[in-house]
């Protein structure tokens, strides 16, 4: 009887996002990338493919160029194959064309030059598919990628028959897909290696010659929670290189590339939209995310459970877009760089400065913010942050390119809500306003350091709030959990601090309060909305002056059901760093004071640092931004940043209150459940009375100055493509 063989592909993925902390880089190389060389490279009969993203290897060549030695003389030995992808890591979906098939062949070129190895597969990133990428990845030169056993099996297969590679179609364009094993994501690194072989011997028994594939985080071995101990100081990797070295007679560990060149393909398939079965979960509305959960549960221990499972879906990658606005936000200004560095191009401008934007455009595109599941993703401000910043960067360079006045008005569907928004700009400031949405502004830039002061986040529910709920607990054995299965929290009483938010934390937005509203009842979002001006549609006007631009938004609504007429203007000038923003409240009844409340919220300026800090209109400071402020008749406030060189200055033209506190979320990460500081919401409010005519009006300037900042984000510094 003959010995049964297979062959394993060990698909490593190592990845950090734009804009995340050096340190983080430095601590993951430390605890992951470094010692998983130092192990593997003495185990000369195994072979692995490697994807490491675009902005780690960056850093890499940077900050370890030694890491990057031993790297190639593994690729010209042919015991590690170089897995290649777009170049800054981002969902391919949700990129225009044109740009899907740009990043892969930049970061193509990019590995040619510094490494010697052409890539011939890629890396999806989160595995996020739709068939529509089949022709752009061809098209960039790839001929092999690795998604989940999960997409497979949403188009009908079964275990038994994912035994290798299939090949997929789209416009007569054919790519190679290997199936992914979930059960191999969770038993590496996280079961003992016996499990691992035991499992192949057995599909190698039932299927000889088959191809079985691992592909995932690199991370996991060493970065995520408690995995250094078990990986490298118990010895699992050591144990693990063991086993499939002992077993290499049957067992061969290959690369992608080798597979395809030594193994028939499975057959033929057309996989649904999907991506890997945490994913589609994580992008459910909460409501239906609770409802699958139960049922899992519920389900579990059924006999047809089994049977059943596999056509039991989450939702689609897309609707990120819909579960965060801000995402969609993101997604929409990358989408209006995209557009304008495109008319560029065809417009003839030089390629030579184009290619700045170009790389801007793309390191914005990088994924990690625009999604959230088990990592903090889109409720880390510092990634949010990154992601404006280049957007900005390409915006302003586009600006300088192209050129245009001196200070400009336009209007647009810029996100995709099928009402027109409007984007007022000079070369200090860039606001983004949304008449149809109670006028809030939702976007405004400050250039000169492309700082975007509303990358902001609205405290919502989370499927996950019921872990917080419930409390933390522990893995219940020794050996290192995964990281889907962990509740750890990072602070005490977090099931204390779960507040929600009935809109978003924007600016501009129009509260009537009852008159004995408290600071902390608006803070927990607890306070009673008596108007009906934070939501619905204003009527929009644009003026446009030689050197000034103004909207003029107007609305007939009411508060306690009372007819009342708001109308606010936002005025911008030529060079200048202020807006001006006028409000007059008309019908208001006699003899009726109304509480009043203007909210504008601050982002990208944390909070728990000396040098961040509070200030009233003689500079006398009043606490850092993470403190709450209960002010009475004054006349302004200023927030200011040291590290990012940067002062909030409003500026009212009347005696107000004025209350501030911190808007912070409780999110899952890496690491287990955290408080994370999103902004600053300042709220100037007054006990309003209509004059004789039944009128009121404030006016107030908003300033952003900048002066040289104390630090710049750590991945400007690295080496360009």
């Amino acid at each position: 009887m003959s010995t049964p063989n297979a062959s394993l592909c060990l698909v490593l993925h190592n990845h950090q996002p734009i804009g995340n902390f050096d340190g983080v880089f430095e601590q993951a190389y430390q605890d992951s990338y470094l010692p998983f060389l130092d192990v593997f490279e003495p185990y000369d009969r195994l072979n692995i493919s490697l994807h490491t993203s675009g902005p780690l290897m960056l850093w890499l060549a940077e900050h370890h160029p030694e890491y990057l030695d031993r790297l190639r003389l593994l690729v010209e030995a042919g015991r590690v194959e170089i897995v290649g992808g777009p170049q800054y890591e981002p969902i391919l979906t949700m990129l225009p064309s044109r740009d899907r098939v740009g990043q892969i062949q930049a970061y193509a070129h990019w590995l040619q030059r510094n490494l010697g190895a052409t890539p011939m597969g890629m890396w999806t990133p989160e595995r996020v598919w739709e068939s529509t990428l089949t022709s752009d990845v061809v098209d960039a030169g790839i001929q092999y990628t690795v998604l989940d056993d999960y997409h497979f099996k949403a188009a009908g297969l079964a275990d038994d028959e994912l035994t290798s590679y299939f090949l997929v179609e789209d416009q007569g364009r054919v790519l190679r897909i290997f199936p992914g094993s979930e059960r191999l994501r969770y038993t590496i690194p996280f079961r003992p290696p016996s499990e691992t072989i035991d499992y192949c011997r057995e599909v190698a028994a039932r299927h000889p010659g088959a191809v079985l594939t691992f592909g995932d985080d690199g991370e996991k071995f060493g970065t995520w929670p408690d995995t250094k101990v078990h990986v490298y100081d118990r010895g699992w990797l050591r144990s693990f290189f063991d086993a499939l070295t002992e077993n290499s007679h049957w067992l061969h560990t290959v690369t992608l590339q080798e597979a395809v060149q030594s193994t028939p393909p499975a057959g033929r398939a057309y996989l649904p939209d999907c991506s890997y079965r945490e994913m589609t979960e994580w992008s459910l509305p909460v409501a239906a995310q609770d409802t699958l959960h139960d049922l899992q549960h519920e389900m579990e221990n059924d006999p047809h459970w089994k049977s059943l499972q596999q056509f039991i879906r989450g939702g689609y990658w897309r609707n990120f877009k819909v579960k965060y606005d801000e995402t969609n936000e993101m997604y929409s200004r990358m989408m209006h760089v995209s557009g304008r560095l495109a008319d560029a191009e065809a417009a003839g401008r030089d390629s030579g400065e184009l290619a700045t934007v170009r790389d801007d455009l793309y390191r914005g595109q990088c994924n990690c913010p625009y999604w959230h599941g088990a990592f903090g993703g889109v409720y880390l401000p510092h990634l949010r942050n990154a992601i404006f910043q280049h957007l900005i960067a390409a915006d302003n360079e586009l600006d300088r390119i192209v050129g245009g006045g001196a200070v400009q008005a336009d209007a647009a569907d810029y996100n995709f809500d099928g009402q027109q928004e409007v984007r007022l700009s000079n070369n200090r400031l860039c606001a983004w306003v949304a008449p149809g949405r109670g006028g809030r502004m939702y976007e405004l830039d400050v250039r000169d350091i492309c700082h975007n002061l509303l990358a902001t986040l609205q405290r919502r529910p989370e499927s996950y709030h019921r872990q917080v709920l419930a409390g933390p607990s522990t893995s219940g054995d020794d050996e290192a959990a995964s990281i889907h299965d962990r509740v750890v929290f990072k602070q005490a009483d977090l099931d204390k601090r779960l507040q929600y938010d009935r809109y978003a934390r924007k600016s501009l937005m129009d509260h009537f309060y009852d008159e004995d509203a408290t600071l902390e009842a608006v803070m927990r979002g607890e306070a009673t909305e008596r108007g009906d001006f934070v939501e619905l549609p204003f009527e929009a006007k644009l003026r446009r002056g030689s050197d000034r631009v103004q909207i003029q938004m107007r609305r007939d609504g009411n508060a306690w059901g009372i007819p009342i007429t708001m109308t606010k203007a936002v005025t911008l000038s030529e060079n200048s760093d202020r807006m001006q923003v006028t409000y007059l409240l008309e019908n208001l009844p006699p003899g009726r004071p109304l509480h009043f409340a203007i909210e504008l919220n601050f982002a990208g300026m944390p909070a728990g640092a000396d040098d961040r800090y509070f200030s009233d209109v003689d500079g006398n400071r009043l606490g850092q931004l993470g403190e709450m402020l209960d002010l009475k008749n004054v006349r302004g406030l200023k927030l200011s940043d040291r590290w990012l060189g940067l002062d909030v200055d409003l500026a009212i033209g009347r005696e107000s209150g004025i209350w501030a506190f911190p808007i912070e979320t409780v999110s899952l990460s890496e690491g287990g459940f955290e408080l994370v500081h999103q902004s600053v919401c300042v709220q100037p409010h007054w006990i309003v009375t209509g004059d004789a005519d039944g009128r009121w009006a404030v006016q107030f300037e908003l300033a952003a100055t900048c002066e040289q900042a104390a630090n710049q984000p750590a991945e400007k510094a690295v080496a360009q493509m």
